[in-house]
C-alpha cells in the first residue's frame, strides 16, 4: 500500500494538467504602434516629403497595426496624386484604411491604420466640435480584422482636436461608437491631451492605457518633455500588456513613435 499511495498521486497531478492544457483558451500576441507621422516631413528636412523614413521605422519594429495621424493624400505639399497611407502600406507590406478629416490643398488629411491583417470592415467617424469653438475638424479611422475563426479585433486611430471642450465631445463620440463592440478593441493615437488632463480621465473610465505609471514622454522628439500620444484598449476578453515603450526615433517626425505588445485570449 505504501507504493500505491504515490503512484495514486503522480496520477492525479499528470491527468489534472492534462485537462488544464486540453481547456486552456487560446490566446493571441499583437503589436500595436501609435505614429503622429507630421505628414512624412521630417521637421528639420525643410519641405522635403520622406515617406520611406516612416515606413523604415514601421518595418524596424514590426507591428501588426499602426495608427497613423496627418496623412496626406493628393495634397499640393505632399505630391499631387501621392496617397501617404497607400504608400506606406506598400513599403511595409500591410494592409491600409483612411479616413479624411478635412480638405487640404486639393487633397484629402486625416488619419489612417496600417494592418497586416486582412481588413474585413471598416469605419470613419467625423468628430464633432462645438459651435462656439471653431477649428479643424477630426475623424477616427477603424478597421476590423479576425484574429482567429472565432475572434474578431477592432483597431482604430484618432488625432483629436487642439480645444479641449472640443476634445472632450470627440471622446463622448469615441466612446458612443466603440465601447459597445463585443470584441477587443484597440484605439491609438494623438489626443492632444496630458495625462492628467479630464480628456484622459474620460477615456480612463471605459478604456485602458497600455502605460499608467513611468511612461516615457512622446513630443518634443529631442529632449521630450510630454505626453499626448496613446495606445488604449478595452475588452469583453481579457487582454494583457506585454510591453510598452516609446522609440526614440528624432529623424521622421516630430512626435515619438508609441509601441505595445499585448496578449489577447480568444
Amino acid at each position: 500500500m505504501k507504493k500505491v499511495i504515490p503512484i495514486i498521486f503522480l496520477f492525479l497531478f499528470f491527468a489534472g494538467n492534462l485537462f488544464v492544457l486540453a481547456n486552456a483558451k487560446p490566446k493571441k500576441r499583437i503589436k500595436a504602434m501609435a505614429y503622429n507621422v507630421h505628414h512624412c516631413n521630417p521637421p528639420t528636412a525643410g519641405e522635403l516629403i520622406d515617406v520611406g523614413a516612416i515606413a523604415r521605422v514601421i518595418n524596424d519594429h514590426k507591428p501588426d497595426f499602426v495608427a497613423l495621424q496627418e496623412i496626406d493624400v493628393n495634397t499640393i505639399r505632399s505630391g499631387k496624386g501621392r496617397n501617404q497611407a497607400q504608400e506606406l502600406a506598400q513599403l511595409t507590406g500591410m494592409f491600409y484604411f483612411f479616413s479624411k478629416a478635412i480638405d487640404h490643398q486639393g487633397g484629402d488629411y486625416g488619419v489612417a491604420v496600417l494592418s497586416r491583417y486582412p481588413i474585413i470592415d471598416s469605419m470613419r467617424i467625423a468628430l464633432p466640435i462645438l459651435p462656439d469653438q471653431p477649428e479643424e475638424l477630426r475623424a477616427v479611422a477603424a478597421i476590423t480584422v479576425a484574429l482567429s475563426k472565432k475572434r474578431n479585433f477592432v483597431f482604430a486611430s484618432t488625432h483629436l482636436g487642439l480645444r479641449e471642450p472640443n476634445r472632450l465631445i470627440q471622446v463622448d463620440k469615441i466612446i458612443a461608437n466603440l465601447t459597445t463592440l463585443d470584441t477587443p478593441t484597440v484605439i491609438a493615437g494623438d489626443f492632444n491631451a496630458y495625462p492628467e488632463s479630464p480628456v484622459i480621465a474620460k477615456m480612463d473610465q471605459y478604456f485602458t492605457r497600455s502605460c499608467t505609471v513611468n511612461c516615457q514622454y512622446t513630443i518634443p522628439v529631442i529632449n521630450p518633455k510630454s505626453t499626448i500620444d496613446y495606445i488604449f484598449y478595452k475588452s469583453a476578453k481579457p487582454i494583457k500588456v506585454r510591453s510598452h515603450q516609446v522609440i526614440d526615433e528624432q529623424y521622421a517626425s516630430d512626435h515619438l513613435p508609441v509601441f505595445a505588445e499585448f496578449e489577447i485570449t480568444l
